[in-house]
């Protein structure tokens, strides 16, 4: 769960930083929804290690982003999990899957990664 729970705070602020804040979420009747995450974990974190965490985004769709989180010990470089993400743009009043605006694709668009290496 401690994994999990640190990436859950990863997509937060990848979200804010495409405009998907908490407010525009609640205002304007969105939310966002994991539609699949893959957890690969390499190294054991033990309590106590100080963790960053760099996300990259991979793909835009047109209601849709696919994205990663490398989490490192931020003492010793090493990286300890990787998690991509697909989440959907949802409208949660219809409880469907709805377009992004243009300004959040434009944004989104910018913050593309170049493709991760195998």
């Amino acid at each position: 769960m401690w994994y999990v729970g640190k990436f859950d705070e990863a997509n937060w602020n990848l979200f804010a930083r495409l405009g998907l804040t908490p407010s525009y979420l609640r205002s304007s009747g969105r939310g966002m929804a994991a539609v699949q995450q893959n957890i690969a974990y390499r190294r054991e974190l033990l309590a106590g290690d100080i963790v960053e965490i760099r996300s990259h985004l991979l793909e835009v769709r047109y209601k849709s982003i696919r994205f990663r989180h490398d989490m490192t010990n931020a003492e010793t470089g090493e990286i300890a999990a990787i998690c991509e993400i697909t989440g959907v743009h949802m409208d949660r009043t219809q409880r469907k899957s709805a377009p992004f605006t243009d300004a959040v694709r434009e944004i989104a668009l910018r913050h593309l990664a170049e493709p991760a290496e195998a």
